[in-house]
This record gives C-alpha cells, sequence and structure tokens, in this order.
C-alpha cells in the first residue's frame, strides 16, 4: 500500500450513528483536532428517513440495513427473526421509530454499583439533559430545554389511545404524564425525537450542523474490515468501498473509537483478534487481546403483539389509504397533527407483573392501528389495534459471532430469547395484564374481536406457546462488549470505555451497557456518546 493512500486524523469513529455522529461532533467542537468518520452505509438523503411515517418504509429498506437476522431460536419454535440496525448516515436512529424513552433510575444505578464509576443516575442525568431541547411540559430538575434534539409529546389525539389510557388506569396502573422525569412508572403518550413534523436523527441534530467545519471529514459508504495496530496500540482502520476490493488505511494519532453498533462493534473486535480466544483461533484469526465477553452477553426486547378488530372507529388502518391519507399529508404540510408526522406506537403503561416488585418489569404499548400477522410493514385492511408487550429488563443472555474471518460474511447471532424461565413466566403474565386492560369497557366498547392470537387461547400454556410462535426482536441489541472492571472476565470496556488491555481504541454505543436499559436504546446510546465526549475532552 503506498503512503498516498493513508490518510490520517487524530480521532477515527466507525459508525455515523447515533452514537458515532454525537461524538464526531462534540470532538471536532476543538478546532485543532481532526476527526473522520466512517460510516459503511450510504448519506441520509431518502426522504422517508425524515418523514416519520415514513419508517414503514425504511425499517425494511435492504439499501438502509444490514440484512441481518437470528439464528434459530431452541425457545421460540427454532424461528429466525430479522434483526434490524440501520446502515446509514444516522444508523438505527435514521430507520427506527423515535420513541424517546431514557430508562429507570435504578438501570444507571445499578451500572454504577457494579463497578462502573461515573455511570450512576445522577452522573447520567445533566448528559441526558444536554440533549433534550424539550417541547412540552417537564420537570427542569429531569428535562433540558435547550438540547439539539427536539422531544416531543403525541400531538395528534385519537379515541382509542384514549381509551387505552382511562382503561389503564381502571387496572390500577397511574396516569404518568411524563416517563423520562422523576418516575417512569405509569400510563401516558410517548415521546419522541421528533421536530416540526420530521425525524431528528443525531446526524441531523448534531452532525449536520458540524459538517463545515474544516476539522471533521465525514465519509460514507467507507465499511471498516479491521482495527490496524502497533502492538497492543490502536493506530488506524481498514475500510473498503463497495464493489471495489481494495482496503485502504486510515490511520488514527490518539484514538480509534468503535460506534458501529453492538452487532458490528464487537463484530470488528473480533475480527481484529480481540474476543474469546477459542472462537479467534478456531477461525484462524491471531490473537492480540484475549476479551471472553466480546460477543456475549447480547440482550434484545422480545415483543409478542395481540392485535384486535376495532368498531367503527378511527385508526391509522384507515387513515393510511388514498383520498383520507391524502388529508393527512395536507395536515402535515400544515404543521397540523397528523399520521405523517408521529411515530408508530402511540400510548405505554410501564408496570409490574407482580406487586412484589419495586419498579416496572414490562411495557405494554398500543396502536391504534394493525398489521398483517402483528409485524410492522403491512397493515391489515380492517380497522385495527395492537398491544406488545416486552420485558424491560430480560434475563436470558445471547451471543454475536463471527462466522469467519471474511469481514463481508454476516455473523451468528443468537439471542436465546425466551431460554430463561423468568422470560416466560413475564411474557405470559404480561400479556394477561394487556389483555385485562382490553377487556376494561373504555377500550373493550372499541373490540369487535381479539384476531392474534384468539380469545380460544387463554391458558398460559397457550400465551407461552404464542410468545413462541409470534414474538420479535425490540431491535434494541446490547450488551456485546460491555462495560466493567478489569478484574471481571466477561467486561470488555473500562468505565471510560477504553478496550482492557489495548491502548488507543474505545468503544462507544449500545455494546457498552451491562444491561439493558428499561426501555427503547436510541436516547441511552446518545446519552453514552455525551458521556463518551467529555471523558475524551477532559
Amino acid at each position: 500500500m503506498s503512503s498516498n493512500e493513508i490518510d490520517t486524523f487524530d480521532y477515527v469513529v466507525v459508525g455515523g450513528g447515533s452514537a458515532g455522529a454525537i461524538l464526531a461532533a462534540r470532538l471536532s467542537e476543538k478546532p485543532d483536532v481532526t476527526v473522520c468518520l466512517l460510516e459503511a452505509g450510504p448519506a441520509d438523503r431518502n426522504p422517508f428517513i425524515h418523514l416519520p411515517a415514513g419508517f414503514i418504509k425504511v425499517i425494511f429498506d435492504p439499501k438502509l440495513t444490514w440484512g441481518l437476522e437470528t439464528e434459530p431460536g431452541p425457545a421460540i419454535n427454532g424461528r429466525k427473526l430479522p434483526v434490524i440496525q440501520g446502515k446509514v448516515l444516522g444508523g438505527s436512529g435514521s430507520i427506527n421509530g423515535m420513541v424517546w424513552v431514557r430508562g429507570q433510575r435504578q438501570d444507571f444505578d445499578g451500572w454504577a454499583a457494579a463497578g462502573n464509576d461515573g455511570w450512576s443516575f445522577q452522573d447520567v442525568l445533566p448528559h441526558y439533559r444536554k440533549l433534550e431541547r424539550r417541547i412540552g411540559a417537564g420537570d427542569p430538575a429531569y428535562r433540558g430545554g435547550e438540547g439539539r434534539l427536539p422531544v416531543m409529546d403525541l400531538a395528534w389525539k385519537n379515541a382509542l389511545v384514549d381509551a387505552f389510557i382511562s382503561s389503564a388506569i381502571k387496572q390500577g396502573i397511574p396516569y404518568n404524564a411524563d416517563y423520562n422525569g422523576a418516575d417512569q412508572a405509569g400510563v401516558g403518550r410517548y415521546q419522541y425525537n421528533i421536530g416540526n413534523g420530521r425525524r431528528f436523527s443525531a446526524a441531523k441534530a448534531y452532525l449536520k450542523p458540524a459538517r463545515g467545519r474544516r476539522n471533521l471529514e465525514v465519509r460514507t459508504d467507507a465499511l471498516v474490515t479491521s482495527v490496524v495496530f502497533d502492538g497492543k496500540r490502536a493506530v488506524g482502520v481498514t475500510c473498503q468501498r463497495p464493489g471495489d476490493d481494495r482496503r485502504r488505511e486510515v490511520r488514527a494519532r490518539r484514538e480509534v473509537i468503535l460506534a458501529a453498533g453492538a452487532v458490528n462493534s464487537p463484530k470488528l473486535l473480533q475480527l481484529s483478534g480481540i474476543g474469546p480466544a477459542a472462537l479467534l483461533n478456531g477461525l484462524g484469526i491471531a490473537v492480540r487481546q484475549e476479551l471472553a465477553g466480546v460477543g456475549e452477553n447480547y440482550q434484545d426486547h422480545f415483543t409478542p403483539r395481540l392485535t384486535y378488530k376495532a368498531t367503527d372507529v378511527e385508526t391509522i388502518n384507515g387513515l393510511a389509504r388514498g383520498p383520507r391519507l391524502l388529508g393527512q399529508f395536507a395536515r402535515w404540510a400544515l404543521g397540523r397533527p397528523s399520521i405523517v408526522g408521529m411515530g408508530v406506537v402511540l400510548g405505554a403503561a410501564f408496570w409490574k407483573t407482580s406487586q412484589a416488585l419495586d419498579r416496572p418489569n414490562i411495557v405494554v404499548t398500543f396502536t391504534p392501528g394493525s398489521f398483517k400477522a402483528g409485524f410492522l410493514g403491512v397493515l391489515d385492511e380492517f380497522p385495527g389495534m395492537t398491544t406488545g408487550v416486552w420485558q424491560l429488563r430480560p434475563d436470558s443472555r445471547g451471543t454475536m459471532r463471527i462466522r469467519s474471518s471474511d469481514p463481508l460474511d454476516k455473523p451468528l447471532i443468537q439471542p436465546n430469547f425466551l431460554a430463561d424461565e423468568r422470560d416466560q413466566r413475564t411474557a405470559v403474565e404480561a400479556l394477561k395484564l394487556a389483555r385485562r386492560i382490553m377487556a376494561t369497557p373504555d377500550i373493550a366498547s372499541l373490540v369487535k374481536e381479539e384476531t392474534m392470537p384468539g380469545l380460544d387461547k387463554n391458558s398460559d400454556a397457550d400465551l407461552l406457546e404464542y410468545s413462541r410462535s409470534q414474538g420479535l426482536c425490540g431491535y434494541h441489541v446490547s450488551g456485546t462488549a460491555r462495560m466493567g472492571r478489569a478484574d471481571d472476565p466477561m467486561a470488555v470496556v473500562d468505565s471510560r470505555l477504553r478496550v482492557h488491555g489495548i491502548e488507543g481504541l474505545r468503544v462507544v454505543d449500545a455494546s457498552i451497557m451491562p444491561t439493558v436499559v428499561s426501555g427503547n436504546t436510541n436516547a441511552a446510546t446518545m446519552m453514552i456518546a455525551e458521556r463518551a465526549a467529555e471523558f475524551m475532552q477532559a
């Protein structure tokens, strides 16, 4: 490789998603620091990315996603499930449902109690506040008002959402106007990182304003294939463009930061000789640093859904077709609430499957619309609604392992959904709570029938089998390069997100979560990036 094929920067950030976009923008705030951001996917020019309702179009677009799937799940009837991960500037934050959930205070206090200094709730709260530009009511002790990410309440009004909330209240779940405030517990409407009717990804909120800086270079369609080392120090990466077999080096004077997500960051570590020795030796990869936890501790939220046929009421099914959809676009263009300018999942009840628990362990979600076979993508032709349930902190753990030394090969992903009996019990109890809510008169009066699984499936065994046969990934992959002390044999990074035993290399994304946060992971991933930027700029 000739010298003119090697570019050198102070920092090389791998992955232009929710974490990488923020980190590149923050690091380049210092004019004497040079930063190169490498994103494997294209620029975020697809108009459906920026249209909130376009979520349904982009989440399955093979040009914008990695096309990953799980291995057959032993506890879910041997099914393979899609693992949706964004492959575009903005990453999964450019294709997700834009739901803004921080998690629970105890999530972060638990991280800190496990030896991760600086990650308690009080430590991370300023970074959540720094992110946010809260649109609507919120306690300023918890909510930010001047950040780059607009966070709005659901503005579109719908009788079914109101009925879901009132029914949950009648089931003993308190109303909570702000689950991102002092306490997550309760039922209410979801919040979204949407502003002026458009998606606000990290790429839009952070990277776009920074693109004019001379010290920041953003390269799209640049697939990173390995980390380059000088002994035990990371000094750069190799990358290649689509259709080009040549690999080019990009060097880093100070640090390489992996922000490629909880699948691709551990994948790159393994390809680069960092990971379980037995795995690497078996694939002919020289072990540079044995870290048994790379690719282990895989966590995601497993999501069974109940679907219903509604009475003659207004649902997304009817509004998303023909002249009525044109009317919704017209409302959106005028800045008025419409289905075009919102996320898909609208209501949420964060609650407990047992009163003996001290905090919510599940969420019951609600959508005034239904999809064929319960799978987001194609709407039913009749008016419908959907409730989804998931365990906020699953006990099952899975793995992510490369299948070969070829960086173009897709990895072996085994989430082990429902492998732990506690998860099985929780799934059943969560579905029973969802059914109790849906049987409450306020919303039951608007239901014609339960279409999936149907009320003839009513025993615990029936509901468990339904979960096994119909549950889906929550697309909240995390934990595969978890944070922990050096004496923890399964820890991959320290509390400053530096890879154990290696100099000049950090992981900054959802991989580092010791346990998945109690909710959607995008907000927490952004917080992690803000926290990492502070560490690196100190």
